[in-house]
């Protein structure tokens, strides 16, 4: 019992320094001034690079129309625009996409369907395919979800009059924030992430994040990085480290934003975290010495290992849980007062600046909006029922089978009668076995009159069971209807190039 005490209170104390990471990032936010986006081309400027934009789609067949009419609709010189739809689908997806390619290269657009039959490296095998023999000297990038603005080009190509620029990365907007819950509380996620995270570290010169779509390379910088490689399942996220590792300087533009569609179901969300997760893994197991050892300036080291290792609160998160009863006994044999003094400001600590964070980057981004931060303490729940399934993606990546499986995100377009239907969450199971085990910590510290730490166990009970239940309840719909949603065929495992 006494090594579960340790153990809680080790757990404790990593998850704090976590906390001491985002109160650090905010004090550079602080001490570093906002750069302001550059000011918009005009069209007509006759410097404007070339331009090839990429699609790289696999059975999206609710949203590729979508895709591709606002890819053809960019406010940008025709002669200078290349459009690349590198289609993997095996569905009716193809159709419809050859199908709009050969209608708007009818009316003179540069635009070419490219398919492929093996998925060789997944989304990274597509892009190095079509880089290969892309004629832009700028290369933008955006996923199914995605619906740019006819302006993007003209807000983000100027960032390139810097040669020392090989990567602009825009924030992400939001076509279904208000569909749900689950929708409103992504929302609060990723809004932290560009305005707190990517923001503060375009500011402080610290290593910037492609986010894999809504964003535009230099090729030059691609190819001098060693290209798109796909033995990592964050394959952004692997190029943006050799890139920056290269010497290339990211830019964020804040005052330019992509709408992009929400996961709308639980399992959904869960899979793309999980595969996020893990690739992160893959890239500091890749990537780490490089960064560590590397010629870099301190703060960008500790900013790099910091980013590189969040993932181990996953798996602490759970671990912490599993240790709630010991706790207890504990604190049922001595003062609970005394231990209060130790564990509480810890978990106050990750509480405050976690909530910091958020609120900050909510009234940052929609000042005339200031009751979106009454949101925010829902994520401390939703962040916690992640725990469990990225936990799982975390020991995948260091013990698992080295050969890990693209699970792409599926995506509604607003269509609910024909969904494409989601690989069912492995941690369903464990995720409400672990509410159930927290429910009786609440009842065993009720009992006992510890009431201090009901909250605290509240926080994983609720964060667990809803996540997990919502999961349940999306497996029954979905077997109910399976006659009626495609099937996302799970690969055996991952093609090499």
């Amino acid at each position: 019992m006494e090594f579960f005490v340790y153990l809680y209170f080790a757990l404790l104390f990593g998850l704090s320094l976590h906390g001491l990471h985002i109160l650090w990032l905010i004090y550079h936010r602080l001490r570093h001034k906002p750069i302001p986006d550059p000011d918009p081309a005009s069209v007509d400027d006759p410097n404007l690079p070339t331009v090839t934009v990429q699609l790289p789609i696999f059975n999206e067949k609710h949203v590729v129309r979508r895709l591709i009419e606002a890819a053809c609709h960019l406010d940008y010189p025709r002669e200078k625009l290349e459009i690349q739809v590198l289609d993997d689908s095996t569905d009716e997806t193809r159709e419809i996409a050859l199908g709009l390619c050969d209608l708007y290269r009818n009316q003179g657009l540069h635009i070419r369907y490219i398919h492929r039959e093996d998925r060789q490296d997944y989304k990274a095998g597509a892009l190095a395919q079509g880089e290969k023999i892309a004629a832009g000297d700028l290369i933008a990038i955006f996923d199914a979800d995605f619906v740019p603005a006819s302006d993007f080009l003209l807000r983000t190509v100027p960032c390139f009059k810097d040669p020392k620029v090989g990567m602009t990365q825009v924030r992400w907007g939001h076509l279904n924030e208000e569909t749900s819950l689950l929708t409103r509380l992504q929302a609060l996620f990723l809004d932290g992430h560009f305005v707190m995270e990517s923001e503060t570290r375009d500011r402080a010169g610290l290593f910037l994040t492609f986010n894999g779509t809504a964003g535009i390379w230099r090729k030059t910088c691609i190819e001098d990085a060693g290209g798109w490689e796909g033995d990592t399942l964050t394959e952004d996220l692997d190029l943006s480290y050799r890139a920056q590792l290269s010497g290339w300087k990211f830019r964020f533009l804040k005052g330019t934003q992509a709408p992009a569609e929400l996961p709308e179901r639980v399992d959904a969300f869960k899979s793309q975290q999980a595969r996020w997760t893990r690739g992160q893994v893959e890239t500091l197991n890749k990537l780490g010495k490089d960064f560590l050892f590397g010629p870099l300036p301190l703060r960008v080291k500790i900013e790099a290992f910091f980013h590189l290792t969040s993932h181990l609160v996953f798996p602490a998160l759970v671990l912490l849980a599993l240790c709630a009863y010991p706790a207890l006994s504990v604190r049922l044999e001595q003062s609970w007062i005394k231990l209060l003094t130790i564990d509480f400001p810890l978990y106050l600590l990750g509480v405050f600046s976690i909530n910091l964070f958020y609120i900050w980057g909510q009234l940052s981004l929609h000042p005339d909006r200031p009751s979106k931060v009454l949101r925010i303490p829902g994520l401390l729940f939703l962040g916690t029922g992640l725990a469990v399934s990225n936990a799982l993606a975390v020991l995948d990546a260091y013990f698992g089978h080295r050969d890990a499986v693209f699970e792409r995100t599926p995506k509604s377009g607003g269509e609910k009668s024909s969904l494409y239907a989601t690989i069912p969450s492995r941690s369903l199971w464990l995720e409400l076995g672990l509410a159930i085990y927290l429910v009786g910590c609440i009842l065993i510290a009720a009992i006992h009159g510890l009431w201090a730490s009901i909250p605290f166990l509240a926080v994983f009970a609720i964060g667990f069971g809803g996540v997990g239940y919502q999961s349940l309840v999306e497996r029954v719909a979905q077997n109910h209807h399976s006659k009626n949603w495609p099937r996302l065929v799970r690969p055996t495992g991952r093609a090499r190039r």
